[in-house]
């Protein structure tokens, strides 16, 4: 007998055993290993057949942009390499002209209530020699 523990749906993967705001849930290809965030078919092989799987919530920060636009204050908008090998858009907290690619963050919550996406901070300063 078949039995499904989560919804595929277009705007994700709904994991009913983690409903909390600190647990990101993405998906990994069955049969390539790709792992991937909120897909209906994987990148690589175009496969179906996800298992939704629970992020250890550690990354590196990619790339970062300072939005001055639709919002009251500066705000970045940044591309984080999970551990797990995906990409997640999200927003890294602190100063926006303080994020830099290869700033190590951890999740701080899965879902931001205004914007609905993940939402890190920093692990720590990472060393940048003065140029």
């Amino acid at each position: 007998m078949y039995h499904h523990t989560g919804h595929k749906t277009a705007a994700g993967v709904l994991d009913h055993a983690a409903p909390d705001a600190e647990t990101l849930v993405y998906q990994r290809c069955a049969w390539c290993g790709t792992a991937m965030y909120h897909r209906l078919l994987c990148p690589v092989c175009q496969g179906s057949d996800l298992r939704t799987e629970r992020s250890e919530g550690t990354g590196t920060v990619r790339h970062s942009t300072v939005l001055h636009r639709n919002t009251p204050a500066a705000r970045n908008v940044s591309l984080i390499e999970m551990a797990e090998g995906f990409v997640v858009r999200g927003r890294v907290m602190g100063p926006p002209v303080g994020i830099h690619s290869g700033d190590r963050v951890r999740l701080s919550t899965a879902k931001d209530p205004v914007r609905g996406e993940p939402v890190f901070q920093l692990v720590d300063e990472p060393y940048r020699p003065w140029t």
